[in-house]
């Protein structure tokens, strides 16, 4: 056997999209399919918004990368916003939502250890988490696809239930450094962390002084309907991960953390070749002035609403395959009785729809946010066509 010259770590398939217009991507054969994956949350604007087309395109013919040994004009600007526009007080931008978390993790150790208490090192995680694919990242999961392999992984973490509060608190100890949770979780399964679990975790990290890390990588950046999902809770945390959406498709992450939480974040405690390169940040400028318009957020309110309605509404017409609606905004999952791998690879092949299959027997819709309602009729009609004739083996 002859390995390919592109690392076999993902299971392919055999769709191959060249171009991409909107909700709709095309294959390298002509095959148009409509996109409710959005690259798996990242493409907020969908493929090709010439606003972000054009200010990638002026800033690539100015400057790309300059390294961060330099002052950056580029970063100091969206930073700025970024701040006006949430509970934190400082940025540090990176490439990807792994490195995002990583800088979370790092930033919530250093805060005690600037603090006076470097044995408070450990960060309480949950079940069926996903926070990247960095060591780091797989040693915050006790998911064993995730881990399996790679041991040793980094010590400093537990796990609890997730939504199970008690469990959670049971765990804290004098060397709890605090909690890092997906207020969504995405790839566990689309599951929502109810109000009162992500109130509890604040009001334990105010009474004990820990940190609360919350990865709004998938469920943030006007997925569901606000700018981040804990606005919807009436909560902020102390340190927060941000990617996808970000850059709409351009490589982009984000750690954004209050002045308290970053006091150990000095000069040398962390860096990043790339992170917050001028192309990145032209991308990411373009992306929040569209965000910022007038009736971005409701639309994408409207739109989920009116998504998970017409779910819905067509879930009794194939209660043999459809069980439930899960999830907020832009950002649903439906469970269903059988794999979901196979009931998505059968939704791209058969029917030009193409899905992400997440956990708990969950499929994913995650459509850029401009998506309209002509889209969504067209998602629910491929939808019920491919229930219809579904005939693949179920998990019972």
């Amino acid at each position: 056997m002859t390995i390919p010259a592109l690392m076999p770590v993902y299971p392919r398939s055999g769709f191959r999209p060249v171009r991409g217009e909107g909700c709709y991507l095309i294959g390298e054969d002509g095959g148009r399919a409509l996109d409710m994956a959005g690259g798996i949350a990242v493409n907020a604007l969908g493929h090709g918004h010439p606003k972000l087309v054009e200010a990638i395109a002026a800033q690539a013919a100015t400057l790309m990368h300059v390294s961060n040994l330099y002052g950056s004009p580029h970063q100091e600007r969206l930073a700025e916003r970024l701040v006006a526009k949430t509970f934190a007080d400082t940025v540090f931008f990176t490439n990807s939502g792994a490195e995002a978390v990583e800088c979370a993790i790092k930033t919530a150790r250093r805060f005690h250890y600037a603090d006076g208490d470097p044995q408070r090192n450990t960060l309480i995680c949950f079940n069926s988490a996903f926070h990247g694919r960095t060591l780091g990242a797989i040693s915050a999961t006790n998911q064993a696809k995730m881990r399996d392999g790679f041991e040793p992984l980094l010590p400093g973490f537990k796990y609890a239930p997730f939504n199970d509060l008690d469990a959670a608190l049971a765990l804290v100890d004098d060397n709890t450094a605090g909690f890092l949770v997906e207020p969504i979780q995405g790839e566990g399964g689309v599951s929502v962390g109810t109000d009162a679990f992500l109130k509890g975790l604040r009001a334990a990290c105010d009474e004990h002084g820990l940190m609360l890390v919350f990865d709004e990588v998938q469920c943030g950046y006007g997925r569901t309907g606000s700018f981040f999902y804990h606005e919807q809770v009436g909560i902020t945390p102390d340190i927060m991960s941000v990617a996808k959406g970000i850059g709409a498709g351009f490589p982009l992450g984000a750690c954004l953390a209050t002045e308290r939480a970053a006091k150990g974040m000095v000069a040398g405690t962390h860096g990043s070749t790339y992170g917050g390169n001028p192309l990145a940040m032209a991308a990411a400028e373009a992306v929040l002035d569209v965000m910022e318009e007038r009736g971005f957020l409701d639309h994408v309110t409207r739109m989920g609403e009116r998504l998970r309605g017409a779910l819905e509404q067509m879930i009794p017409n194939h209660d043999h395959l459809f069980e439930a609606v899960r999830g907020k905004g832009l950002m649903l999952g439906i469970r269903i009785k059988a794999e979901p791998r196979a009931f998505v690879a059968h939704c791209r092949e058969e029917h030009g729809l193409l899905l992400v299959a997440a956990g708990d027997n969950v499929v994913r819709l995650l459509p850029p946010l401009t998506i309209g309602e002509a889209e969504i009729a067209e998602c629910i009609e491929k939808l019920s066509d491919a229930a219809r004739v579904w005939v693949g083996p179920s998990d019972d």
